[in-house]
């Protein structure tokens, strides 16, 4: 073979490898793009924030219930495919004596609703493909955008949201209220003081049955999310694992995830659900013979300090419920489940002690809508301190705990963790979406008690609390 031969041979080869993991970097017109900052970006104040609510299935009725509550919150506008929906959700308006929104129903409302109401926000509850493109097209209508858990599916879209935002000066918050559950906001205290050392490994999880619910015909809508578990094969659902451990990391703010690695399981599960429907029922028919997402989905991430993280996913194995929520630092370690401990040494502290360090480390927000958030409610109280604190921030143009990097950092694991593992967990690039200002980004500010001016309407009764699926 001539010198040359082989010197293409190896050109092409390297070539080759690279290749695998380029579409995943960025693209480079979105990354070469002019940016304006969103981290720490502190929008006009907001004096009346007026709210539109797509998606009125699962999780959109709590979030109507829940922002109705929020002194210097005006629901303004609903939308749903469904019409029917829509009139639920305005009762929940109606019976509270709040005035009723403008109605909007149909696979196209949500943009006929865009172009006829004037909105602050818009508070999206939809199917995950719906996320990224309601987003980008409430931004460009001048409304700031809240999305549910993941904010984009592929990397072009967690780009887009990104552009869109710094183009337009619009804040885009993915709503991963697991950042605001009690124990992890006390770690994430904790850690800020310096009570765990410097963090060296960090796990989460979104670990929890979901078999029956994602083949219940009354479920998600034409079910869709059972039809996501066919379509991608990866961690689905990293948000919620993910988004608690990344703000004790200072990810985007002083370091940022570099690559991943994801290996996964065969599914064992909902192959044979299928089947076992399907001899039942025709209606199942569809579902047998596809291939499903594995069980379990183990993704190991590396920052650019050299600090690891795990996530998993599983929600088709019979086992409790867990987001895990670890954090192994230089001095000491926590973890939440299956119970929440802190230890400084080889053994968890004494319930005690854990009490006095809650009564020490309990961030402001949680002294000052805490006990409200819990009457409330809405996964134990987290939800409604979410909600409450965007309003807030709006109110009173702070910057948003959660910005636009942070929800397309996250989410992007999706689609990334589906090429690893379709390329037998080859090592993929993790797109660095601040353009390199994580390097001076700056935590956010953890006093996080808001502008003080918001507060909540009457007292809620037992009857009237959130009882919503953990979602």
């Amino acid at each position: 073979m001539s010198s040359n031969r082989r010197d293409f041979l190896k050109k092409a080869s390297l070539l080759s490898s690279v290749a695998i993991t380029l579409p995943s970097i960025n693209n480079a017109a979105f990354a070469a793009a002019p940016a304006f900052n969103m981290t720490g970006y502190a929008a006009p104040k907001i004096d009346k924030v007026r709210i539109a609510v797509i998606g009125l299935g699962m999780r959109g009725p709590g979030a109507v219930d829940r922002l109705s509550y929020i002194e210097g919150a005006e629901i303004v506008a609903l939308c749903d495919k469904h019409a029917d929906r829509v009139e639920k959700a305005q009762k929940i308006l109606t019976n509270k004596g709040l005035k009723e929104a403008k109605s909007y129903s149909g696979e196209n409302g949500w943009q006929q609703m865009l172009k006829e109401v004037e909105l602050d926000l818009v508070y999206i509850c939809t199917p995950w493909q719906y996320h990224a493109p309601m987003c980008i097209a409430a931004m460009k209508a001048g409304a700031h955008a809240a999305s549910e858990v993941p904010i984009g599916l592929t990397v072009k879209e967690c780009w887009e949201v990104v552009r869109v935002s710094e183009e337009t000066k619009k804040h885009c918050m993915m709503l991963e209220n697991c950042c605001y559950d009690f124990f992890e906001m006390l770690t994430l205290n904790m850690t800020r003081q310096g009570l765990f050392g410097e963090l060296v490994h960090a796990e989460g999880a979104y670990i929890h049955d979901l078999l029956d619910l994602n083949f219940n015909k009354k479920g998600y809508d034409d079910m869709w999310r059972l039809r996501q578990n066919i379509k991608m094969n990866g961690n689905l659902y990293p948000t919620h694992g993910v988004g608690p451990i990344a703000q004790c990391l200072n990810i985007n703010r002083g370091d940022r995830m570099t690559h991943l690695v994801a290996m996964q399981s065969a599914d064992f599960q909902m192959g044979e659900k299928a089947k076992e429907l399907a001899a039942k029922d025709s209606f199942f028919q569809e579902f047998v013979g596809q291939r499903y997402r594995g069980n379990m989905d183990t993704t190991l991430i590396k920052t650019e300090h050299g600090k690891t993280m795990m996530l998993q996913h599983d929600v088709t194995s019979p086992r409790p419920y867990s987001r895990l929520h670890l954090l192994s630092g230089t001095k000491g370690f926590a973890q939440k489940y299956p119970k929440e401990g802190i230890a400084f040494g080889h053994s968890f502290i004494k319930e005690d002690e854990l009490k006095g360090l809650y009564d020490k480390y309990t961030p402001e927000l949680i002294k000052y809508i805490g006990a409200q958030a819990k009457e409330v409610g809405g996964h134990g109280g987290m939800d409604f301190m979410m909600d409450w604190r965007l309003i807030d921030c709006l109110r009173n143009g702070l910057p948003l705990d959660q910005d636009v990097y942070d929800g397309a950092s996250w989410s992007v694991i999706v689609p990334l963790s589906c090429e690893s593992v379709a390329k037998n967990s080859k090592t993929v690039l993790i797109p660095d979406f601040t353009k390199g200002a994580w390097k001076t980004n700056k935590p956010h500010d953890l006093t996080l008690n808001g502008g003080g001016n918001t507060g909540i309407r009457p007292k809620v009764s037992k009857d009237q609390k959130n009882q919503l699926k953990i979602d």
